[in-house]
């Protein structure tokens, strides 16, 4: 139990720690850089035809959209 204690309590820290930061900082909390476009990917699912927003998306872009 002791140790659940102080796990909990690391775990407090960090999270009063990163709430500091935006306090202070006034900052969005941002995603990893690059995301899954990093990996050379052009959309996350394994849809056959892309949605409308992703359409919408690609053709703002000048992609075709097949």
């Amino acid at each position: 139990m002791k140790i659940f204690f102080i796990t909990f309590g690391f775990f407090l820290l960090v999270i009063f720690g990163m709430a500091l930061g935006y306090i202070f900082k006034r900052r969005e909390i941002k995603g990893s850089c690059g995301g899954i476009s990093a990996l050379g990917m052009e959309k996350v699912c394994d849809c056959d035809t892309p949605c409308a927003r992703r359409k919408a998306e690609l053709a703002k872009q000048g992609k075709t959209v097949s």
